[in-house]
C-alpha cells in the first residue's frame, strides 16, 4: 500500500485580518508588490499571520507542516528580491495569469542570504513535519533578468549555487518542495535541459530532507522529463488537474521516482474537492500508471494564494482527510 502524505506547495493567502493590518501598515495587500524595509510592526503582524497559517495546518492534520511564505509579495521570485545584490525592477506578469511580480535585476553576485532560512526557523513544527518550499533554480533564473553574470548557462549555475547556500541554512526539515513551474511554461532549448537538470541536481544535494520536484500548470515536455529523471531528487511532482493525460505519459514511457507527488486539487478554483473525490484521483492514478509508488505526497496542483482564506483553509482539510480515508481502507 502507498504511504499517503498530505501536503502543499505553500505559498498561501494572507490571513484576512492581515491584509486590512498590513494595507494599513505599509499600503501591502498580498500581490500588490509593495515591499522594502519591514519596520517591528510589519513584521509582528507577519509573524502572527505565519502563526495562523501553521496552526490552520496542522488543525487540519496535514502530514507536512509549511511556512506559508506570506511575504512573498514577488511570488517564486521573492528570494532573489530582497537580495541586496538585486533591484527590483518593473511589474511583469506572473506567467500567464492575472497575478504579477517584480523583476528581479541581478546586478551583483548572488550569496546566500538566510531570509528564507529565518522564515523556516520562526515556524512552531517539529522537523519530522516541516517542509521547506522554494523555487526551482532554472525558474527562478527564468524569472529574473540578469545583469551580471553575462551568460545563461553560468546565470542558472549562479542560482543554483545561491538556493543550495540557502537550503544549507535550513533548520532541520523532513521534505523540501522545489517548485519548478518554468519546466512546463517556458521549457528549457534542447541543449539546456541537461543543464537545468544538474542544476536542481546541485541544490537537492544541499539538503538533508527527501525533495521533490514540483511541477504544474500542465505537463513537461518529454525531452525535458527524461533529463529531470537524470537528477537525484526521490519525487516529481506532476499536475492532474491540468495535464493529466500527458502527465500520465511521461510516468509510463520514462518511468519515475520510487516516489510521487500528485497534484489532484486545484489551487487557483474556488470549488472545494471532497476527501472521496481526492482519493479517487488517487486511485485513478495508480490505476493507469505502471509504477509501485513507495509513497505519494497528494497536493493542490499550484500555490495555493489564488483562493479565498475561508477555501483555502476547506482544501488543507480535504487533502488531510483523503489521506486519512486511505488508511480507514486499508
Amino acid at each position: 500500500m502507498t504511504e499517503l502524505v498530505a501536503t502543499t506547495p505553500g505559498l498561501y493567502p494572507l490571513p484576512d485580518w492581515a491584509k486590512d493590518e498590513l494595507s494599513e501598515l505599509k499600503g501591502h495587500q498580498k500581490g500588490d508588490l509593495i515591499s522594502g524595509d519591514e519596520g517591528p510592526e510589519v513584521r509582528d503582524a507577519y509573524e502572527r499571520a505565519r502563526a495562523d497559517v501553521v496552526d490552520a495546518q496542522a488543525d487540519s492534520d496535514l502530514d507536512r507542516i509549511v511556512e506559508g511564505q506570506l511575504r512573498w509579495d514577488d511570488m517564486l521570485a521573492h528570494p532573489l528580491a530582497v537580495h541586496e545584490n538585486v533591484e527590483t525592477g518593473g511589474i511583469v506578469r506572473y506567467y500567464d495569469n492575472n497575478n504579477f511580480y517584480r523583476d528581479p535585476q541581478v546586478q551583483d553576485e548572488l550569496t546566500p542570504s538566510g531570509d528564507v532560512a529565518e522564515e523556516l526557523s520562526a515556524v512552531d513544527a517539529d522537523g519530522d513535519d516541516l517542509q521547506a518550499v522554494l523555487p526551482g533554480p532554472y525558474s527562478l533564473s527564468d524569472l529574473a533578468t540578469d545583469e551580471f553574470y553575462g551568460d545563461d548557462a553560468d546565470f542558472l549555475d549562479a542560482v543554483a549555487d545561491f538556493l543550495a547556500g540557502e537550503v544549507a541554512e535550513f533548520p532541520a526539515h523532513e521534505t523540501l518542495f522545489l517548485l519548478e513551474p518554468s519546466l512546463v511554461e517556458n521549457t528549457p532549448d534542447d541543449d539546456a535541459n541537461e543543464h537545468a537538470s544538474e542544476a536542481i541536481d546541485r541544490v537537492a544535494d544541499a539538503a538533508d530532507a527527501d525533495v521533490v520536484v514540483h511541477t504544474y500548470w500542465g505537463s513537461i515536455p518529454e525531452r525535458t522529463y527524461a533529463h529531470l529523471m537524470d537528477a537525484d531528487v526521490d519525487a516529481i511532482g506532476f499536475d492532474f488537474v491540468a495535464d493529466a493525460d500527458e502527465s500520465l505519459y511521461n510516468i509510463n514511457e520514462y518511468g519515475t521516482k520510487d516516489a510521487v507527488a500528485m497534484g489532484l486539487v486545484d489551487g487557483q478554483n474556488t470549488l472545494v474537492e471532497s476527501p472521496e473525490t481526492i482519493r479517487d484521483r488517487v486511485e485513478w492514478v495508480d490505476e493507469n500508471t505502471h509504477t509501485d509508488f513507495d509513497r505519494a505526497y497528494i497536493t493542490s496542483n499550484t500555490e495555493l494564494f489564488y483562493l479565498p482564506v475561508n477555501k483555502f483553509e476547506a482544501k488543507l482539510e480535504a487533502l488531510a482527510d483523503a489521506a486519512t480515508l486511505a488508511e480507514v481502507d486499508a
